[in-house]
């Protein structure tokens, strides 16, 4: 299905739901920004929210040490001030992007939210090209422990794929195609 064609049926979704609190969750590099500006752009009187504006100070980000997966999982956001943003918000529909989005105490936030299925040697070197942080577009890389590793506790431990409402392969932009649970 082409994007803009998937972007319509998405769209169609939402409204048809009544969604009023949209999440677009996936790892670092599936496309989650790119995916709720465009759906924001198509839903009126909508406000976006990126978890990536409420990062924790680096003395609570890095106290389990700047490499640590655990710390990128468990330290990286305040989630209090996020989820005041998003209960302040008074518009029609918020739409907030941003890893770890079902997380357990983020998961009730949600009247409809999005995971985004893309495997780590698609995403990695797709956020190291626009310069997310990876220190090499290899998945493996030493550089990239802390996050691939924190992703990959955050999808064991919360498996947001069973938690999202749909899941979409969007490991071609072009062509995003959602996924049957």
């Amino acid at each position: 299905m082409s994007r803009a064609a998937f972007l319509a049926e998405l769209t169609e979704e939402v409204h048809t739901r009544g969604a009023r609190r949209i999440g677009v969750d996936g790892v670092d590099g599936a496309g989650k920004t790119s995916l709720a500006d465009e759906l924001a752009d198509r839903i009126e009187h909508a406000t976006r929210i990126r978890v990536d504006d409420f990062l924790n100070p680096p003395e609570i980000r890095y106290r389990l040490g700047r490499d640590s997966p655990e710390g990128f999982f468990v330290d990286s956001f305040d989630y209090d001030r996020f989820k005041g943003a998003i209960a302040d918000a008074n518009t029609a529909v918020v739409i907030a992007d941003g890893i770890f989005l079902h997380r357990d105490e983020l998961v009730g936030l949600w009247d409809f939210s999005i995971w985004l299925e893309v495997p780590f040697g698609v995403s990695v070197p797709r956020g190291a090209a626009r310069g997310y942080g990876f220190g090499s577009p290899d998945p493996e890389a030493p550089s990239n422990r802390r996050y691939v590793e924190g992703q990959r506790l955050y999808i064991e431990s919360c498996d947001p794929r069973s938690r999202a409402t749909i899941v979409v392969d969007n490991s071609d932009l072009a062509r995003p195609g959602r996924l049957v649970r």
